[in-house]
């Protein structure tokens, strides 16, 4: 049974990060430490009633095509219509045309529940945000006039279409066409992979589609965001004829069932009308404005499955009685203990508890700099911001999925035999968070753009602004409790080693790009594991000091602190090692592999 870790995310959103930051800013003037309570209260509420009771309905039952369009579970289509009459599709967008303009904190920490809750049913109103981001950012006025109000209010939801069979990542590669219809165009091809690209939920879908206008540009410089509703839109508002587009298909995956991939046709009948959204030939460009928030939203999914995936295997664990380890004395009647007392359960439990704990700390702390640089009043602030959010935006989506596919794997691990076995659930959400190091760019494409978009690009600036920083805090807390002090010896060790190695990255980067590439991943999980270090030594610092506040609590974050040190952290000196010394093995290996 899933319940919503209230407390943990208050921890980390009020009391390690620090929301305070926000209040009183422009745009943010109505936010507080207790509206964000009431929100979370409500949202934890939600998504332990209503979202967390059908996730193994839903993956079961699975999305279903049919001629006449994609056909949901009925559970799935009744919780739609509550979230979207409760108001959560509002939460994040602007008041002007109906939202509540929270930060995106705020929505990074509703997020976590939903995905926790049921990740099929989660990823609907994430690409809907998305496509309504790239309105707000890319639309004119008569276009978000038109399609906001609703998008924002649930009453229709909006896809972002970019993959074709040809072209995943090499979006210069795309072949579906634009051609101009006076005022408009008409748009002909295919595109695969489209989350929730057709369903039941709602009268009307948003499509947005990359597509290249015929006599532009070859490659990513030809390529054009397109608007193409399933159906269109009457001037008034109102809905008019069904568009040229349909889905002929939809995905059998390894997880997510209850989330409709589609394939779909444009202009099988004519060509399907779409609407310029921006200027021609930018498509690519207003793409990558809306990557930071896209990624950010699948970067949190991998701890909030991790956090999902440690209380089904801690409740297996408390429940599960077999043997009784060595130390634990010979009970005369022969029973046995739960499993939670077997050293390496405790291990695992702990270990996961630990990761997921560190992951979310990362998430939160990057959503403040998004936060900080787009409503900040000091322009100083808001670019130092923006350069630290955006330095950490890959680092968050690669690691923290990497983080969901390695503990829920180790979930299974937990619940032994039974965890193969599908009833128990765990093999569930391992395959469920197997999706999150893939889309939204893989585990490999994140690290190639932390090292040639932002280290490369400023020569390490914003990391070692930011390194210094983290050096700068550690050192002012190791001075404290003994345990604290240990805690940030190892995040210390953990920052030394990540300045060497960027140091040696830039260098590998100039003369031998490939090798730089090689090493990338490392690299990347070596930034996730040092910079949450440093967020874990905070944590534990204040856990020490808070302790009398409320026992219990606060020495359990001390104890997961510790964990995170002597577990998680010590990976930092292998893949520091894999960075500097491991890639030529790979550089030099034949293409034409064995």
């Amino acid at each position: 049974m899933y319940r919503a870790p209230l407390r943990e995310i208050r921890f980390v959103l009020h009391e390690l990060i620090g929301d305070q930051q926000l209040a009183g800013l422009p745009n943010l003037s109505g936010y507080s430490g207790e509206l964000a309570d009431s929100v979370l209260e409500q949202a934890g509420k939600f998504a332990e009633t209503v979202l967390a009771p059908i996730n193994r309905t839903g993956d079961i039952e699975g999305a279903t095509w049919t001629a006449g369009g994609v056909r949901m579970p009925e559970t799935f289509k009744r919780a739609y219509a509550q979230f979207s009459a409760d108001g959560w599709n509002q939460l994040r967008s602007p008041r002007e045309y109906g939202g509540q303009e929270a930060p995106t904190m705020l929505g990074t920490a509703v997020g976590e529940l939903w995905a926790s809750a049921n990740l099929a049913f989660k990823l609907c109103p994430m690409i809907t945000q998305c496509a309504i981001d790239a309105l707000l950012n890319c639309g004119n006025a008569e276009q978000q006039q038109k399609y906001l109000p609703k998008l924002i209010s649930g009453e229709w939801t909006g896809t972002m279409n970019l993959t074709e069979s040809q072209a995943g990542s090499d979006l210069g590669a795309i072949r579906v066409r634009a051609v101009r219809d006076h005022d408009r165009f008409k748009i002909f091809g295919q595109k695969i992979f489209i989350t929730y690209g057709d369903h039941d939920y709602t009268a009307n879908t948003i499509q947005l589609v990359l597509a290249r206008i015929d006599g532009a540009p070859a490659g990513i410089k030809g390529l054009s965001l397109f608007i193409v509703p399933k159906v269109l839109v009457n001037d008034d508002g109102s809905l008019g004829e069904r568009n040229d587009v349909r889905c002929v298909s939809i995905e059998r995956k390894l997880g997510i069932h209850a989330s409709p991939t589609c394939v779909l046709a444009y202009g099988d009948q004519g060509g399907a009308i779409g609407y310029l959204l921006g200027e021609e030939n930018r498509g690519v460009e207003y793409m990558f404005i809306m990557m930071n928030a896209t990624r950010l939203c699948v970067g949190l999914e991998g701890f909030a499955i991790a956090e999902r995936a440690y209380q089904q295997a801690r409740n297996w664990a408390r429940e599960r009685v077999q043997g009784r380890p060595r130390g634990a004395g010979t009970a005369v009647d022969g029973t046995g203990l739960p499993i939670t007392h077997h050293p390496d359960v405790k291990r695992m439990l702990l270990t996961i508890k630990a990761a997921a704990d560190a992951a979310r700390a990362l998430a939160m702390y990057a959503s403040l700099q998004l936060d900080l640089a787009k409503n900040h009043p000091d322009a100083t602030v808001r670019s130092a911001a923006l350069a630290r959010g955006e330095l950490l935006i890959p680092i968050v989506k690669g690691w923290s999925t990497e983080i969901g596919v390695t503990m829920t794997s180790l979930g299974i691990q937990v619940h032994g035999g039974m965890g193969f076995i599908e009833e128990a659930g765990a093999a569930q959400l391992y395959r469920d968070a197997r999706i999150g190091t893939l889309y939204e760019g893989t585990t490999g494409i994140q690290a190639n753009d932390l090292l040639g978009r932002k280290i490369a690009r400023d020569s390490a600036a914003a990391m070692n602004a930011l390194l210094g920083d983290i050096r700068a805090d550690l050192e002012a807390l190791s001075g404290q409790d003994p345990g604290v002090a240990r805690s940030c010896a190892a995040a210390l060790e953990a920052e030394h080693l990540l300045r060497e190695v960027t140091g040696a990255m830039l260098t590998m980067y100039a003369d031998k790009p490939e090798a730089a590439l090689a090493a990338a991943v490392p690299y990347l999980k070596l930034c996730g594991l040092t910079v949450s270090s440093w967020l874990m030594a905070k944590a534990h610092d204040i856990a020490v000091r808070k302790e009398p506040d409320d026992p219990q609590f606060y020495r359990s974050k001390q104890q997961i602190a510790s964990v995170f040190m002597g577990q998680l952290l010590p990976e930092s000196r292998s893949l520091a090692h894999s960075v500097t010394q491991g890639s030529a093995c790979i550089v030099e290996a034949d293409a034409e592999l064995p």
